[in-house]
């Protein structure tokens, strides 16, 4: 089984390389279209080269402390070395991840704009194959770097079988079953390492781009009245760059750690179904999300347009047929490994089901079509003020549906597992486990629709600087609108599987706190004792004052972190509007076209605000659970009060995001709306008003909202890997 998944992994890696190839070959159209394209390409690598160096110093400065906390508070240099080394790893494969699929998206840009001068549908496929490139990759390295990475311990423990073995009779010792049921804990650092570097990567790509869209917008549309990716614009480079270190390198690296933890979490609990399903309960979730990639390649493969059609139903059209094949391979995987038993097949239709219901409300609450958007598109005829109001009340209304789906997913997939095996512990955890697999089983897909928004948007802005024919213009318009509505339909489904996979990772938090509690009292203690430990293990008490603390201290930080993050976006804009304002005062000429803008200074500026302001918020996730683990420790309940603190940061974070995606993406969409022509169009108070509420959600719905994502699955990831330590 592991070598099945190996091997897909690897030829997940071999597709991409091919879409990559086959991406690159295209034309890159004229000399002018090049400029352009060349200065976005040098912007953001030389940002994401500056961010990497400062996340690798970050992770290799944790990395040490983990090493230090694990051997000397922890008491287990075994666990040192495996967390500290797993910790690297997963860093270095998420970072990479990113970086490899921004690589290609900065260069697909100008291939898809110059696609554009001739066919809609070639633009379209090769926004949507150099888009593939980023998915294809997080999804195959984030298997490769799971099943390697424990296939690799296991060998080096004695038993290389785990490479070949399909079925448990390998592993019938006691001691056999005991390492292998211990390994999916050990790994739980590749899972931290990973989760570590998508937090800044997310917060430093979200903070650069929103801080150089607010400063682009407000100074050129408001204040100068001149078009979006007007050239004039010194602050548009810095535009054009940020939409592809935050939706392209900071989303890959998201969703890279949700893949690697999501795969880690639900092996563990898997261990507590040994006795019934042996080594393929441990392997189910890799297998399957390897079908799950098999259906990403045909799916991306198949996806074409007519040159009159919408290029979303083509998009649509492609993620419908990647479903059925996920589905096609969950359901083989259900026959093979667990036994046929159909009750967890259903569980995976809930997840597939729960991620299409997330894709509809998001588009319910940020598409113009609909009540919501309108609502805040009628509301800025009277002023910015109350554009402000009537989208905080969207954004707050759009949590209650959300909490209603994810509810229904964790109960009706929670009954089925139990439905499955009556009366087995742990059975009803699988199945919310199998579930949020699949959600996650069409990663890859849902991956190259979130990277075909920023090439698209990017095509236009290099269509539009280069100054090219109206009628060009018109394909990008109608490519970039699909790609503003897939990026917001995207993170409504990071968020949906965000909300399923805390749950997973909760539960597998619960259930190594109750595995480390009996393996101290020992093997000679009795069957009932054991019991209560267990389910002492798995009870949090908020009537006990301490958890409570803990519950509110979690709670609290998903605010604290929102704001640090919302406020550095702030900080960042003010550098760039002062900037771009001092060089339409100095060279006046930038408005007539006989002087060139200082396009470097603006990208510059972003940059040193970016990673600077990135630090804060950080450290206030990764360093909150382990100072009130171990100062709760000492009253014995360190354990616990993280418990607390893991269950209210989750619940907190899963509202807080959705909240914060949804309100923004309506803004914007409000703004767009009017732009078309309702309310007076351009340049109409009402547009004015827009765009002010525009700039307000832009750090909602691209920093805070999405790093938030990451923050919940990083808080599950650092408890995990440190629950020693706290007990």
């Amino acid at each position: 089984m592991l070598l099945l998944v190996i091997g897909i992994s690897l030829f997940g890696l071999y597709y991409a390389w091919f879409l990559a190839s086959w991406v690159l070959n295209k034309d890159t159209g004229t000399d002018q279209m090049r400029v352009v394209s060349d200065a976005i390409k040098e912007g953001a690598e030389a940002f994401l080269a500056r961010q990497n160096k400062t996340i690798g110093f970050l992770s290799i400065l944790f990395g040490i402390a983990i090493f230090l906390i694990a051997k000397y508070i922890g008491n287990s240099l075994e666990m040192a070395y495996t967390t500290t080394i797993g910790f690297i790893l997963g860093a270095f494969c998420s970072g990479l991840a990113g970086y490899i699929g921004m690589y290609v998206s900065i260069r697909t840009n100008i291939r898809t704009a110059s696609a554009a001068r001739n066919s809609l549908n070639d633009a379209l496929m090769i926004a949507l194959r150099g888009g593939g490139v980023s998915g294809l990759m997080v999804v195959a390295m984030s298997l490769l770097g799971v099943g390697g990475l424990f296939g690799i311990i296991a060998a080096l423990k004695g038993y290389p079988q785990v490479f070949w073995s399909i079925d448990s009779s390998n592993f019938a010792s006691p001691e056999a079953a005991k390492l292998i049921c211990h390994l999916p804990f050990v790994i739980v650092g590749y899972g931290f390492g990973a989760s570590f570097v998508a937090l800044f990567a997310q917060l430093g790509g979200g903070i650069y781009t929103k801080a150089a869209d607010v400063g682009a917008d407000l100074v050129g549309k408001v204040e100068a009245g001149i078009p979006e990716d007007d050239p004039r614009n010194p602050a548009v480079i810095a535009d054009l760059v940020g939409d592809n270190v935050g939706d392209c390198a900071g989303r890959g690296a998201d969703l890279f750690e949700s893949t690697a933890a999501e795969n880690i979490g639900a092996m563990i609990l898997g261990v507590s179904l040994w006795n019934i399903f042996g080594f393929k309960g441990l392997m189910f979730p890799l297998v399957a999300r390897a079908f799950g990639l098999i259906a990403s390649v045909f799916g991306i493969r198949s996806v074409s347009c007519k040159e009159d059609e919408d290029p979303m139903k083509a998009l649509n059209r492609g993620y419908y047929l990647t479903a059925v094949l996920a589905m096609a391979g969950f359901a083989l995987s259900v026959w093979w490994l667990l036994n046929a038993n159909w009750n967890f097949l259903w569980c995976g239709m809930i997840g597939i089901l729960t991620s299409l219901a997330f894709v509809y409300i998001t588009q319910y609450y940020t598409e113009y079509k609909y009540r919501p958007v309108r609502d805040i598109a009628e509301a800025s005829k009277t002023g910015p003020a109350t554009n402000i109001i009537a989208g905080m009340a969207v954004a707050m209304e759009c949590t209650a549906v959300p909490t209603i789906a994810i509810s229904l997913a964790i109960y009706l997939s929670y009954k089925l597992g139990m439905n499955a095996l009556p009366g087995v512990p742990g059975s009803g955890l699988y199945g919310t486990a199998v579930a949020t697999m699949g959600m996650l089983s069409t990663c890859g897909y849902i991956l190259a629709m979130d990277t075909f928004g920023p090439i698209t948007d990017n095509a236009g802005g290099i269509i539009e600087m280069s100054q090219q024919p109206e009628e060009i213009r018109h394909r990008t318009d109608s490519l970039d609108a699909v790609g503003n509505t897939t990026k917001a339909l995207t993170k409504g489904y990071a968020i949906g599987s965000a909300a399923l996979a805390a749950f997973l990772l909760f539960s597998a938090y619960l259930d190594d706190v109750g595995n480390l509690l009996k393996e101290k009292l020992g093997e000679n203690a009795s069957k009932e004792t054991l019991d209560k430990i267990w389910a002492a293990a798995h009870t949090i008490d908020l009537a006990k004052p301490e958890v409570f603390i803990g519950a509110l201290i979690g709670g609290m930080m998903v605010f604290l972190f929102s704001a640090l993050a919302i406020q550095a976006v702030s900080k960042a804009a003010q550098s760039v509007i002062t900037e771009v304002r001092k060089q339409f005062k100095e060279k006046p000429g930038i408005m007539n076209g006989s002087e060139k803008p200082d396009y470097a200074s603006c990208v510059d500026i972003v940059t040193v605000g970016a990673l600077k302001a990135m630090i804060p918020p950080g450290a206030v996730v990764v360093f909150t659970p382990i100072i009130v683990g171990l100062l709760f420790k000492k009253v014995g309940m360190g354990a616990e009060v993280v418990g607390g603190l893991l269950m209210s940061g989750t619940i907190s974070g899963i509202l807080m995001a959705t909240m914060l995606n949804n309100g923004g993406g309506a803004w914007d969409n409000a703004k767009k709306f009017i732009e078309m022509g309702t309310h007076g169009g351009k340049r109409s108070e009402a547009h004015k008003a827009a765009v002010v509420g525009d700039t307000v959600g832009d750090p909602f719905k691209d920093t805070a909202g999405p790093s938030i994502h990451v923050l919940i699955k990083l808080l599950a990831t650092i408890s995990l890997v440190l629950i020693p330590i706290f007990i």
